[in-house]
């Protein structure tokens, strides 16, 4: 895993301007703490910071293939590619040589051989670009789920591009704007495929590949989610996602590091850790290593709240102790959770507002810091619940037939609010719920269905791929950006395109066949499980509820708009925002009661250590 940043332009030398280039590139360097490349053409320069996971001695990036004396690619590559091995052999078949054992040069060599068509054939996460020296073009390439990010600027007579924005802001021609639509990307719980938050900025988009030439700059898609009919019984479906899943388990084992599992002690956590840790005995290269985060004193206060019935600890030690796993809890105190360098480092992490999921994003950052210091790559259970129907959501028929994106809806909404502290002239610009709409009515019209599926049927594959495409994204950056923020690379395996293609076909009703959330899972794994983890019903990440931390919160503020008295470029509330400070905590804190408070706090902090300009 690494960080990626480049720069092309047609109209000018840039082998000038190789300092700016290792500028771009060194913003990657907690992505990529291992090594770094600079690889420059006439008209490209592409730059590389790596975490070596594969081929450790023989990776380096950027990475070109020569013959005759002369350049034909050049790549820069970040992610992995779980089926190189068997690419390799097939390449080899066709004469091609390698040098290394890294799954880079197979991606690059793939490229020669098969051109864009390769993208196709790769089994992966994966964020790269691929400089072709006998074409002079540029070809950027996202994988199917966008699990890695990749950001780019067009200019006048190229473009700028990077892992994150901030290697593209590090370019003096970028200027750090930010439109009204920026701001709704920030402010509300919907990610719209390609917007970025700066403007003039986009993101590659999931499943597609950016094609640059001297004539301009054109986009193809390579992959998407189809609807197909769905043929198989209840025991063969439940058959072939177990073999799917074991077969991925499998390959994202792959490393030449030390490999773990990140353990909440829900279904899906537990369902990798499980096939993992038979995977690792079934070699001889056992136990599995796992890793949980809990909240200092939480078990013996924990209250129960909407959608956490009971702490993760000790569902997490049942399945540890009934698996054999190496197992290790991260304690975090409020003291941890508001330390003014791990706020900025999420801060730096994030290029924005991490505007939802409050004290989750440096619960996280600090579950990752502490995991890198024994493991360098971890795997995650992201995706389950967007695939299978694990939230609440899917079984609440308002929220089902609802005119909008059912996560925000009377029930969930709640979760995902926080903007009663901004200004009321700035809230009217925004027209949160127009937006919304026009987003919903997009996302609606990209849905595959079969012409013969019931009205129920047809709804619940919208909802599916509503959660797979505009909510399970927001997942997968906070999680992209908190672990390579640590230099530690976290794996989805529920996010492998064949798994996807398939369970995304599987009917609701076989889906739910036991009458509860994510049966089909439950079903395929359920032998690998203690009975109470099996049966535990979905439950969030982890939020704290001591009122400490709330308290911090209103300080923090208080200190940074003066209580109220210097709202940061119109986009509080002074009045509100008094309130809100000198309002004090109750017993418990519930993450919903102070969406608000964090939400004010990001931006205010952004604006300010990001030195933003408002675009409107």
């Amino acid at each position: 895993m690494c960080g990626i940043a480049g720069w092309v332009d047609f109209s000018r030398d840039l082998t000038r301007h190789t300092a700016t280039a290792r500028a771009m590139t060194a913003t990657m360097s907690r992505r990529g703490p291992d090594d770094e490349g600079l690889w420059q053409d006439r008209h490209a320069l592409l730059g590389h910071r790596r975490l070596s996971v594969i081929d450790l001695a023989g990776g380096h990036q950027p990475m070109s293939a020569e013959e005759d004396g002369r350049t034909q690619a050049a790549v820069t590559f970040c992610g992995e590619i779980y089926n190189f091995r068997e690419l390799r052999a097939e390449l080899v078949s066709h004469g091609h040589r390698f040098r290394t054992d890294s799954d880079t040069e197979v991606v690059l060599r793939a490229y020669l051989q098969w051109g864009v068509e390769f993208a196709e054939r790769l089994n992966g996460m994966f964020a790269l670009a691929v400089w072709d020296a006998r074409t002079q073009e540029l070809l950027l390439l996202r994988d199917r789920l966008g699990v890695k990010p990749l950001f780019y600027y067009p200019t006048r007579s190229g473009l700028l591009f990077g892992s994150e924005p901030k290697a593209v802001l590090e370019n003096p021609e970028v200027p750090r704007r930010v439109g009204l639509d920026g701001l709704r990307e920030v402010l509300d719980m919907v990610k719209t495929p390609e917007r970025a938050v700066f403007s003039g900025m986009y993101e590659v988009r999931p499943g597609h590949l950016i094609r640059l030439r001297r004539t301009g700059l054109t986009k193809h898609r390579y992959w998407s989610i189809e609807a197909r009919e769905h043929t198989d019984d209840l025991d063969t479906t439940i058959a072939t996602v177990r073999g799917l899943l074991e077969d991925i388990v499998g390959r994202q084992l792959m490393a030449d590091v030390p490999v773990c599992t990140l353990l909440s002690g829900g279904l899906d956590s537990s369902a990798i850790t499980a096939l993992a840790a038979d995977r690792l005995a079934s070699a001889g290269k056992g136990p599995v290593r796992s890793f949980s985060v809990a909240f200092s004193g939480a078990e013996d206060g924990f209250q129960p709240d909407a959608v956490r019935g009971a702490p993760d600890a000790p569902f997490a030690r049942a399945l540890a102790e009934h698996v054999g796993a190496r197992h290790s809890e991260v304690r975090l105190n409020s003291g941890e959770l508001v330390a003014e360098q791990v706020r900025a480092a999420v801060l730096r992490a994030n290029d924005q507002p991490p505007a939802f999921w409050g004290d989750m994003w440096p619960s996280l950052f600090l579950l990752c810091r502490a995991v890198r210091e024994r493991s360098t790559v971890a795997l995650s259970g992201e995706g389950a619940d967007e695939l299978f129907g694990g939230y609440r959501w899917f079984f609440n028929p308002a929220a089902v037939h609802a005119g909008t994106f059912p996560w925000l809806t009377p029930g969930s909404a709640r979760y995902f609010g926080g903007l009663s502290l901004l200004a009321d002239e700035l809230k009217e610009k925004l027209d949160i719920q127009q937006h919304r709409l026009a987003r919903y009515h997009e996302a609606l019209a990209e849905v595959p269905v079969l012409p013969e599926e019931d009205r129920l049927e047809r709804r619940m594959r919208e909802v599916t791929y509503l959660n797979l495409t505009r909510f399970l994204q927001t997942l997968l950056d906070r999680k992209d950006r908190m672990s390579m923020a640590n230099g530690l690379e976290v794996r989805v395996p529920f996010l492998d395109h064949r798994l996807i293609e398939y369970v995304f076909n599987v009917p609701w009703a076989m889906k739910v066949f036991d009458g509860r959330e994510k049966g089909l899972l439950r079903a395929a794994v359920g032998d690998l499980l203690p009975e109470s983890v099996r049966d535990r019903i979905k439950t969030p990440y982890p939020a704290t509820q001591d009122p400490a931390y709330e308290q911090a919160l209103r300080d923090e503020l208080g200190e940074l708009t003066g209580g109220g008295e210097r709202p940061v470029a119109g986009l509080l509330d002074p009045e509100r925002v008094k309130k809100a400070v000198n309002r004090p905590a109750g017993h418990v804190s519930r993450p919903y009661d102070r969406g608000s408070l964090e939400m004010a706090l990001w931006l205010t902090r952004w604006f300010t250590e990001y030195d933003v300009t408002l675009d409107y």
